[in-house]
């Protein structure tokens, strides 16, 4: 495509990334509109409510697009979830039914728009909702992108030996349903383009077949808040149970993100001066003497405004995923000068012994070992903090050159 023909239309289902590919082309004037399914700017009747759930849906806008052509369907998604809880659906059906939604009601849109483009658009959409627009677009000669949120069918294979593993943690292990794959297959087939956020989604989805020609590597973008700026990051010289080595988890309680192997270590180190925050909704079985157990802090779900506070707070963060299709919670921590324990199945943003450690395995025995090491050189982690700053890779203007090359 010529360069001068490039104009967008993005569609996402929620706040993914923060809007960071929206509002890249929209600072870049490549953004025709982007479709989402909920949008509350701040003069919204909804800004004066203050409910928790009210909360959350009012961190569905981002100034950066303030100015930008915004389509959504507030009041068809609330309809769609009475629906959808008077015919008491839920897990991967009520998933299904919103993705399938959503394209519907995107689809209608863009058939009602009146909008003429110059060149044929390029039309951006998220995995497992874009099959029906990506059908759509194609029928009007415009260039699909296709963003590979995660690595894939073979991520499920990974989980399913962890269910096996850990059946104590076993709350509902619902496994994805044929037809969601195949829909999948179809998205990438259609596609002209996938992107993947790290080189661990590239392996997996290419093992499974899909077309390497079309897959770019492209690593999620971050912009800090500002108070960060002003952030300091201190360490006592020694830790002890007065002042113990506060362990940041944040994210998803669930076995993927390598939540068995963490509780694992709690109890390998009892007694050791360790404190673990685990910062994120439950949704796996926590055994009785882990809930109340003297080192672990649970906090259940915060809201993104809340999140800021634990990595402040924290002196390191703790990311041993099983598999990831980047995890941005790793630049967030990083943003606040956090070192990372992290594995080596998400994006590439440890450099081990640098900025953190990168584990040999996700298990007990690497994680008691790489948090034994800050106990006992409390020292590293004072370097490893000053070298843990955001990467020029993962900036706006990194995510601007890579998408404006297409």
């Amino acid at each position: 495509m010529n360069k001068i023909s490039k104009t967008w239309i993005c569609c996402q289902i929620g706040a993914r990334e923060n809007y960071a590919i929206p509002r890249t082309l929209h600072e870049n004037g490549q953004l025709a509109h982007l479709i989402t399914d909920t949008w509350v700017e701040p003069q919204s009747p909804f800004g004066t409510l203050s409910f928790p759930s009210i909360t959350a849906l009012k961190e569905r806008f981002h100034p950066g697009l303030s100015q930008a052509s915004v389509y959504a369907f507030n009041l068809s998604i609330i309809i769609f979830e009475i629906a959808q809880k008077a015919q008491n659906k839920s897990g991967w059906n009520k998933i299904i039914a919103r993705n399938y939604w959503f394209q519907k009601q995107a689809i209608n849109l863009l058939k009602k728009s009146d909008t003429q483009f110059k060149y044929p658009p390029v039309l951006f959409s998220y995995s497992y909702a874009a099959r029906e627009l990506f059908r759509f677009a194609k029928q009007q000669g415009w260039f699909t992108i296709l963003g590979q949120i995660d690595p894939g069918p073979l991520e499920e294979e990974i989980l399913i030996q962890e269910y096996k593993k850990y059946p104590q943690y076993k709350s509902d292990c619902e496994l994805v349903p044929a037809s969601y794959w195949q829909r999948w297959q179809e998205e990438c087939a259609l596609a002209d383009c996938i992107i993947v956020n790290s080189h661990w989604s590239r392996q997996l989805i290419e093992k499974v077949g899909i077309n390497s020609d079309k897959i770019h590597v492209i690593p999620l973008a971050y912009t800090p808040p500002k108070v960060v700026k002003h952030s300091s990051r201190t360490y006592p010289e020694s830790f002890s149970q007065e002042r113990p080595l506060r362990v940041l988890f944040l994210g998803q309680v669930i076995l993927r993100k390598g939540i068995a192997a963490i509780l694992e270590a709690v109890e390998h180190l009892q007694g050791y001066p360790i404190e673990f925050w685990i910062v994120g909704s439950q949704q796996i079985n926590i055994p009785p003497h882990l809930k109340t157990h003297p080192q672990i802090r649970w906090v259940g779900h915060v809201n993104r405004s809340e999140i800021d506070q634990y990595y402040q707070q924290a002196d390191v963060f703790l990311f041993p995923t099983l598999s990831d299709g980047f995890g941005l919670t790793q630049l967030e921590a990083q943003a606040w000068k956090l070192p990372i324990i992290a594995s080596a199945y998400c994006g590439d943003v440890v450099l081990d012994d640098i900025n953190g450690w990168l584990l040999d395995n996700v298990s007990c025995e690497a994680i008691a070992n790489a948090l034994q090491r800050c106990l006992e050189f409390p020292q590293k982690l004072t370097a490893l903090a000053q070298k843990s700053q955001l990467n020029q890779q993962f900036t706006l203007d990194s995510l601007a050159e890579h998408l404006l090359r297409f």
